[in-house]
């Protein structure tokens, strides 16, 4: 590909899904009567807002780069192997088991850091848990397909060598998903640009989409569970203001490291397998 092309994969989708949100959320607003719209509280309109619109920008990105560099978008999703639904639900058990973990030390060791308020159930409870249950699978899928299989190939296509090109697309693709959360934060911003890497290496061991989308998922639906039922009955915010993000999130990244290990142990099991 020419070098602006690239750009062209790593810039538009970000803006579609921000413009798209906007857009959504000002409807959103009409719909609730909301004086600010654009507030960071998460109805389950709202929250049905955010994932739609980077679902969609996941798709765009995928169709960008399938236009742009002339790939069958199946290589783009898994290659040279064909995508498998198996694999997925292995890792997206596996990635269950260490999330919930994770969520559990969290809140035996630092109960306070994630912004739970107190148990409670309410409508809004159950139609932010509804949101989040059958939504959320597409905004993670949407952000795996965004970064992982279109942002990270487009960056490492700027060089020639594999491994030092695997390496560029892994950190375009990092820095990249941490600025669409947009935190300036340093334990937030260094987070999300941890995970970025962490489903990065996924991609690249598993050579496929379906483990980082499985972890994607099992993270973002269970902990949108457990912020949902525990903000005592209302409306939850997502708060990546400055001092919002603590040591506790090491043990977050230490989640994201586990994962990365079973996609290697797994893999490296299947390559060395004996071929029926």
């Amino acid at each position: 590909m020419s070098w602006w092309k690239p750009l062209v994969v790593i810039l538009v989708p970000p803006l579609v899904m921000l413009l798209l949100q906007v857009v959504l959320y000002q409807v959103v607003g009409v719909v609730e009567g909301s004086d600010d719209p654009m507030s960071p509280t998460l109805t389950p309109l709202k929250l049905l807002a955010i994932n739609i619109s980077i679902g969609a920008a996941g798709v765009v990105a995928i169709l960008l780069l399938v236009w742009i560099a002339k790939v069958p978008w199946r290589s783009v999703i898994s290659f040279p192997r064909a995508f498998d639904a198996r694999r997925l639900a292995y890792y997206l058990v596996g990635a269950a088991l260490l999330v919930g973990a994770g969520i559990g030390v969290v809140a035996l060791v630092a109960p306070d850091s994630p912004g739970w308020t107190a148990f409670g159930v309410t409508g809004t409870t159950i139609g932010v848990l509804v949101v989040t249950v059958l939504s959320t699978p597409l905004q993670s899928a949407g952000e795996e397909l965004m970064f992982r299989s279109a942002v990270l190939p487009a960056a490492a296509s700027w060089v020639r060598a594999v491994r030092p090109a695997l390496g560029v697309g892994l950190v375009v693709s990092g820095l990249g998903f941490a600025l669409v959360h947009g935190s300036a934060e340093p334990w937030l911003a260094g987070y999300y640009t941890f995970i970025g890497i962490s489903t990065g290496l996924m991609a690249i061991i598993s050579r496929g989409i379906e483990a980082p989308v499985a972890f994607h998922v099992a993270n973002n639906v269970l902990f949108g569970i457990v912020n949902a039922v525990m903000a005592d009955g209302e409306p939850y915010a997502i708060d990546r203001s400055t001092d919002s993000g603590d040591a506790a999130l090491l043990i977050l990244g230490a989640v994201n490291v586990a994962m990365v290990v079973l996609v290697w142990v797994r893999e490296r099991r299947a390559r060395t397998a004996p071929t029926p």
